[in-house]
This record gives C-alpha cells, sequence and structure tokens, in this order.
C-alpha cells in the first residue's frame, strides 16, 4: 500500500514504493518517478531497475537522482529543478522514507526562486520537515530573486 503525499499541485513525495504502486500513480496522472534512494540501501526493497520497468511499462517516464545519507549536491538539485521543470505532468519522488525525495524537491524549488515559507508550509502539509535545509533554501530563493532583479 502506497502513502504518496501531495507537496505540491504536481508533485508527490512517497516512502519506498513496489512496482505494484505504480499502477496508482498512474491512474492519478503521474508522467515521471523519481528514485531518490541509492540501489543497495537496503537490498530486500525493490531496486531502482525493477521500479524503472515497472513504471515505463505503466506508461510512465522514471529518473534516478540517488541520495545518500551525505547529503544534497549542487548537481542533484540542479538535475531535480530540471526534471520538475520538464515533466509533462505530475511527478513522484520517492527515498526510503520520502524525506530526502521532500528535502530534494525543496532545494529544487527554493533554487527556481519559489517562497521559501510556502516551500516549508506545503512540505509541513504532507507531513515532512524541511528544517534541516531551511538556511539552504533561504540562501537559494535569495539568490534566485536577485538573479531575476
Amino acid at each position: 500500500m502506497n502513502d504518496f503525499r501531495q507537496l505540491g499541485p504536481s508533485m508527490l513525495a512517497s516512502p519506498q514504493i513496489g512496482p505494484d504502486d505504480l499502477a496508482q500513480a498512474a491512474a492519478l496522472g503521474v508522467t515521471l518517478v523519481i528514485n531518490n534512494r541509492p540501489d543497495g540501501e537496503a537490498p530486500e526493497e525493490p531496486q531502482g531497475a525493477e521500479i524503472e520497468t515497472a513504471a515505463r511499462a505503466a506508461g510512465m517516464d522514471y529518473l534516478a537522482i540517488p541520495i545518500t545519507h551525505a547529503g544534497f549536491s549542487a548537481p542533484q538539485v540542479e538535475a531535480m529543478r530540471q526534471a520538475l521543470d520538464q515533466a509533462s505532468g505530475p511527478v513522484l519522488a520517492y527515498c526510503r522514507s520520502g524525506t530526502r525525495s521532500t528535502l530534494l524537491w525543496a532545494l529544487a524549488q527554493a533554487q527556481a526562486g519559489i517562497d521559501p515559507d510556502e516551500i516549508s508550509g506545503a512540505a509541513q502539509g504532507a507531513g515532512y520537515d524541511v528544517t534541516p535545509v531551511r538556511q539552504v533554501m533561504d540562501v537559494m530563493a535569495a539568490q534566485a530573486r536577485h538573479q531575476t532583479v
């Protein structure tokens, strides 16, 4: 059973999913599945190739942006932002608990200039806390606003 959580009109985060969850994701209109969990992190869980195969069979695109417990890098944030910008419909990102997916989404949103309070509120409404990356979000959003002025 899935635990898809709505972060925004076209963004869902979830704890680990299995191939059976992808039919419901497709029924919700999801067009892109983003895997933020590195293969091998939990060998007993479905690995990326299995999820990718099931996603593509259900008509969805698949992208892996693995996030380890070491944290986030600028290329990972940029990859997430590009994926969100280019998605043709709703996106489902997942990891072990959904937290890394939410934090990466939050950083990508801040990099795009979205108000960190708005991002934080959306995450909180879905049951996630972006406090660990809030200072970085504030800096990224300020830089984005400065670049557009």
